[in-house]
């Protein structure tokens, strides 16, 4: 288990959504639906500055068993107000969903659990963000790692619950909770733009062969560990990785603090 531990740090999966959106023209409470059903990391400025959106809601929905810790989603919370510029807010909304009965999710899976569940769209003034906390595994796992969270829409990821409640809490692993809080605030520095995803690059950090990530190797947005320690040398102080000073400045160049 500490072997199997020690691979899947950041086997984070980044599902680019190009297929065809076809409600343009539906509204949820009089807001666009189609709003949010757009490529990840296009809403950067939106999520970041108050140009528009002065306030923020994030919509989290989870199997039952598969609810995340109020540690975790207090620290996305903290991280939010830390990175994003919204005067007045940003609220949670938690509520349980009934279990699709499946051991594993497609990529089209969670996106049709999304469509199905969503309740919460973008306002006036008010960005709104699903999180989904899956019961089962991702469906792209393989021998040689796991996938912990998708960043798939403008403001939509998963996080694949079940893997990280097998990869933490017990001897040799991380807490709950600090594993969790890295997938997610990670999953969430994708839907801010980074790397090269919408926030424009203020210097040349992207990591060349693995697209869309950070080079330096103790940045939250960084692709993988750098030797075989894996998890336990990234999260070994028993602290979530920080975002780097080129993630900074790219997020406060585009609208963050």
């Amino acid at each position: 288990m500490k072997k199997e531990i020690a691979l899947v740090l950041i086997f984070f999966s980044l599902l680019f959504s190009c297929s065809q959106d076809d409600s343009s023209g539906e509204t949820v409470n009089g807001n666009l639906v189609s709003n949010n059903k757009k490529s990840t990391g296009s809403s950067s400025r939106d999520l970041l500055s108050s140009d528009q959106f002065k306030s923020m809601v994030l919509e989290v929905v989870y199997i039952q068993g598969s609810e995340p810790s109020t540690t975790a989603i207090s620290n996305l919370v903290a991280f939010l107000n830390e990175r994003s510029n919204k005067p007045e807010g940003i609220r949670v909304v938690k509520r349980a969903i009934s279990s699709p009965q499946k051991t594993s999710f497609t990529n089209q899976d969670i996106i049709a659990i999304e469509d199905a569940n969503r309740t919460l769209y973008n306002s006036d003034s008010e960005i709104a963000v699903w999180a989904f906390f899956a019961d089962g595994e991702s469906a792209n796992n393989t021998s040689d790692g796991v996938v912990l969270g998708t960043a798939y829409r403008n403001t939509s990821f998963a996080i694949y619950q079940k893997t990280i409640q097998r990869l933490s809490g017990g001897p040799f692993q991380p807490s709950r909770s600090l594993l969790e809080t890295t997938v997610i605030e990670h999953e969430f520095g994708h839907l801010f733009g980074l790397t090269n995803l919408g926030a424009p690059l203020q210097s040349n950090h992207e990591d060349s062969e693995h697209a869309k990530h950070c080079n330096v190797e103790s940045c939250l947005m960084y692709w993988a560990a750098e030797t075989g320690g894996g998890i336990g040398s990234m999260l070994s102080g028993g602290s979530v990785p920080k975002l780097d000073s080129q993630c900074l400045a790219d997020l406060k160049a585009n609208g963050g603090k």
